[in-house]
């Protein structure tokens, strides 16, 4: 299958890690159909104008900076390790982890100019050496591609710095964190040579209002219940939702059912004074889209 001129947006997405699933479920959330992609590099959408081509992490930047690919999914830390000339168009609230210094238990790490003259193993010697050089650091820097928490045990460094979500590996280990070095989450990147194209530029428009759509939609709730007349403003006051609440008429006269999209975490911060102002029946549901 030839799609090198068929039309269709070219999008670049992790073959296989931690964003892949993540990355796929943001595309069926925005009406994209994406089938069988497991096992293979390329796969065209049924409902939109849009071809995926499933890579190595660390090859997207370069695909997308070369218009290989006209736009990409991926982590903001291997763009800037790469130094890839991409244009950043959206964060995607998903992939979020740090990049950290840490070491072994015995380590004697306070202060950030403990690690000066030390040795430090890392997969990113790029953003390693920003870091040390904005804070004024001198350090060694050995950049390993795999399992860089072993260095230490093994003497070939003093630190690590890596990427540390959870640290459960770290602890395997018997390594510490401690400062950050950058925070990183997926990102919705694009080529410019994709602005020369005005049918890919009008895709990946209509696919970046899609994606935008559902990450209002994810920070959002839709909330519903019935509130006493007379404490309507009280509680108006209490919602600053997206727009004006919807007021609708009850059985009982002295009742209305109020509706408003409101932040995630609002309701739970709020949730006694509307109960105390005469609210009942209470109910935050889910919203998948949310044009606005």
């Amino acid at each position: 299958m030839n799609i090198s001129n068929n039309g269709n947006l070219k999008l670049a997405v992790q073959k296989k890690g931690r964003l892949t699933d993540k990355s796929i479920e943001l595309l069926k959330l925005c009406g994209i159909d994406i089938e069988n992609y497991a096992e293979r590099l390329v796969v065209s959408s049924s409902s939109f104008p849009l071809d995926l081509l499933l890579l190595r992490d660390d090859d997207i930047p370069e695909y997308v900076q070369d218009g290989v690919a006209d736009a990409g999914i991926v982590g903001e830390n291997v763009i800037v390790e790469k130094k890839a000339k991409v244009e950043t168009l959206q964060k995607l609230g998903f992939g979020k982890c740090k990049i950290m210094l840490a070491a072994p238990e015995n380590f004697r790490f306070e202060i950030l100019q403990d690690i000066n003259n030390k040795t430090i193993a890392t997969s990113y010697p790029n953003i390693l050496q920003t870091f040390l050089d904005e804070n004024n650091l001198k350090a060694k820097t050995i950049e390993i591609s795999g399992s860089v928490e072993i260095a230490p045990a093994l003497g070939v460094a003093d630190l690590i710095c890596d990427i540390v979500s959870t640290g459960t590996t770290l602890m395997m280990n018997k390594l510490k964190k401690s400062f950050t070095v950058y925070e990183s989450q997926a990102v919705l990147v694009c080529s410019d040579l994709i602005l020369k194209d005005e049918k890919k530029n009008e895709i990946l428009t209509e696919l970046l209002r899609r994606i935008r759509s559902v990450l209002t939609a994810r920070s959002s709730k839709y909330l519903m219940m019935n509130v006493p007349i007379d404490a309507l403003e009280k509680i108006e006051k209490l919602i600053p939702s997206i727009k004006s609440p919807t007021i609708v008429p009850l059985a009982d006269p002295n009742m209305v059912a109020v509706h408003a999209v409101i932040p995630s975490d609002l309701l739970w911060k709020i949730v006694d004074q509307l109960k105390q102002e005469g609210a009942s029946g209470i109910l935050l549901l889910p919203i998948e889209n949310m044009i606005l």
